[in-house]
């Protein structure tokens, strides 16, 4: 048996020496370690530490996910055992195969559940003056690539790290604007000139349903159409003041759409996070109503998860390079399912201690993950499947004006004296069942799904939309040959987005109205607001027309892969045509107008209605004059931007002649999001 105990003790040494990693510390890279005071490392220095990390650690591989909108590389690091690297083709395939939960049993899910890895998902830097993520996560990156103690050991054996950096544009710009100072203590962070992501500033965390900017299309394709994290832990900053940090769970409401396993599972992993927060004797940590964080909206980066029927966690942590206090709050004072355990006032609170609280937070996910592997890959698959037995039945989503439609033939019933029973106090069973009925109206169930038709004024528009869809893995069909549904027909062409989908939730999310409950501190007092937007439904922004459509039904459909493309707009009656007249009814249309104007060409705007080629064109419709080398152009913007052209020989029309005006674009120091995204568009 000693002999046995030997030869046991023998085989951990070695296996832990073969993990060993000899790896350059951040002290030896950048002078001092991460989250030293009056220093900032910048995302240059960044990317060349994890550089140097991938070529001394074979813990960790360094991928560009895309360019940034200022051209840059957008980093990730794939962390994990240097024997899952050598099968991450295998992990991810797995991941995907459980997150689309189509063409598996559940005994197969179960065994692609027990051969992979956990997939977490722990970002930072997406607001880059909330400068902690970015440094939180050289930290972490570091720390697992270089520890050998039986955690960090288990968890790189368990899970698959993947760490982003979301906005390495703003983090060059703050780190460079904090530093630019000489001396140390004159340093500070207020004062950024400019936006700092180039468009959208702080709205780059309400992007994700629409994918508008680069670093969201990015983030969007390695959680959605690649890597399907089981877990998505997006760092922000500052947390409430009086204590250190924010931490789910998150106060109600969550959103309907969610399945169910989401808001209770966000509750077990927040309970990990503050149970090690309070055994390693970190203070200061609330949760739920202690803030106003829900899980409503589904434009943020650890919020879009959520439809995606993945574990979206945030926190909001305090920390300045520049020391700062924590003051004297007497509400965070008191001992509460808010707030655990309370901190004391601090005089000065150092960036390194946010950093240390950052990496205990990253390590209880981790370790969460690592001990709940099979069932957090088992969820996500059980969590698809949901979604695609729902999508293929009839099914109710109950909203909040559903329950107080209900509420108010109830009162109706009471004041009637219709609802008491013998007793005097309940409703009899039949009332109950005749309330409850009330929700299952057949009209008002799901839809099983929605018909984008090649018809409509600016199918262009749709297109876009359906690509939106795309960029956040929803699956799209395209109809090859024309059909019919409920009566209706539709040309070859037409878009169709079912639900029985594994993320169906989302596909309900950006197409029906969202139904946020009035929240109120008590009785006729004031609503607690949400914390972001409580509507947002992308069809309805984007002015789509789609019907909606309540059975199951097939047709000539093919699955859309990649993207979308624009259908091709048409040049008709070229020779001789003197001009060219085109619709003004899309949005594509202006594009094409500025681009004639900035050609060289003369654009015309029909004052009155006029008949050419045997077609009405109504007033506003478009003209362009004919001159050398316009068939070309009008070639090229038909397939850009699917505008079709109609050319004319002889026309007498009344019109405005346009210009491209020159346009006053109002912003201010600092930047706006406004006049960013406008430069944006």
């Amino acid at each position: 048996m000693k002999r046995i105990a030997m030869l046991l003790f023998f085989c951990v040494l070695n296996t832990a020496s073969m993990w060993a990693q000899n790896v350059t510390a951040p002290r030896t890279q950048f002078g001092h370690d991460i989250g030293a005071d009056y220093v900032l490392p910048d995302y240059r220095q960044l990317a060349e530490y994890w550089h140097r990390l991938d070529d001394e650690s074979d813990r960790m591989v360094v991928q560009s996910i895309g360019k940034t909108a200022e051209g840059r590389d957008q980093l990730m690091a794939i962390i994990t055992a240097p024997a899952n690297q050598a099968q991450l083709a295998r992990y991810r395939d797995i991941a995907g195969r459980l997150a689309h939960a189509e063409g598996l049993t559940d005994e197969q899910a179960r065994a692609l559940a027990a051969e992979g890895k956990a997939v977490v998902w722990i970002d930072g830097g997406l607001h880059a003056t909330e400068v902690l993520g970015a440094q939180q996560l050289m930290e972490t990156v570091y720390q697992l690539v270089s520890r050998n103690d039986a955690e960090t050991l288990r968890i790189l054996n368990d899970v698959i790290v993947l760490a982003v950096h979301a906005n390495p544009d703003g983090h060059d710009l703050v780190a460079g604007w904090y530093m630019r100072t000489a001396e140390p203590k004159d340093r500070s962070l207020t004062g950024v000139p400019r936006l700092y992501e180039k468009y959208a500033g702080h709205d780059n965390n309400r992007d994700s349903y629409m994918n508008a900017l680069p670093e969201t299309r990015n983030m969007s394709r390695v959680q959605f159409r690649e890597w399907f994290p089981q877990i998505v832990y997006n760092h922000h900053q500052t947390g409430p003041a009086g204590s250190v940090l924010f931490a789910p769970p998150f106060r109600d409401p969550f959103n309907y759409n969610l399945d169910p396993l989401i808001p209770a599972q966000i509750d077990a992993v927040g309970a990990a996070m503050h149970s090690r927060f309070i055994a390693e004797n970190k203070p200061g940590a609330v949760t739920r109503g202690a803030t106003s964080y829900s899980t409503w909206w589904n434009g943020g980066v650890r919020t879009a998860v959520y439809f995606h029927n993945m574990i979206g966690l945030l926190t909001e942590t305090i920390g300045n390079p520049t020391p700062i206090e924590i003051p004297f709050v007497a509400r965070y004072q008191l001992p509460s399912s808010n707030v655990f355990m309370p901190i004391e006032p601090q005089k000065e609170w150092h960036f390194r201690q946010s950093i240390e609280y950052s990496v205990t937070a990253n390590y209880a996910v981790l370790d969460y993950a690592s001990r709940h592997r099979e069932q957090l890959l088992y969820d996500i698959y059980h969590m698809g499947r949901n979604s695609i037995e729902r999508g293929s039945r009839d099914n109710w989503t109950t909203g909040a004006w559903d329950v107080d439609r209900v509420r108010s033939a109830m009162s109706a019933d009471s004041a009637s004296d219709t609802l008491r029973s013998a007793r005097g106090r309940s409703p009899r069973y039949e009332q109950s069942i005749k309330y409850f009925r009330m929700l299952r109206d057949p009209a008002r169930r799901d839809a099983r799904g929605y018909i984008i038709s090649a018809d409509q004024r600016d199918f262009a528009t749709a297109t876009k939309f359906v690509n939106a869809l795309l960029q956040s893995g929803i699956t799209v069909l395209r109809a090859r040959s024309p059909f019919a549904v409920a009566g209706k027909s539709y040309r070859a062409g037409s878009y169709v987005v079912k639900t029985a989908q594994a993320f169906r939730p989302h596909v309900l999310d950006m197409f029906e109205p969202q139904q946020h409950p009035n929240d109120f501190a008590y009785p006729g007092g004031p609503p607690i607001p949400p914390y972001d937007n409580a509507g947002y439904t992308l069809a309805y922004q984007m002015g789509v027309q789609f019907d909606r459509v309540l059975d199951g039904f097939d047709g000539p459909f093919e699955r859309i892969e990649g993207v979308a493309t624009i259908p091709a707009g048409r040049v008709s009656g070229s020779g001789g045509s003197t001009a060219y007249l085109f619709s003004h009814d899309t949005n594509n249309a202006f594009a094409t107008v500025n681009a004639l104007l900035a050609g060289g060409s003369e654009v015309f705007w029909l004052r009155a209605p006029v008949k050419a080629r045997n077609q009405a064109y109504p007033a506003g419709t478009f003209l362009v004059r004919n001159r050398p080398g316009l068939a070309q152009t009008l070639q090229r913007l038909a397939v850009e931007n699917g505008t079709s052209f109609a050319g004319v020989v002889r026309i007498a029309v009344s019109a405005y002649k346009l210009k491209a005006p020159r346009i006053a674009l109002w912003d201010q120091y600092g930047g706006a999001s406004s006049s960013g995204w406008m430069r944006y568009v």
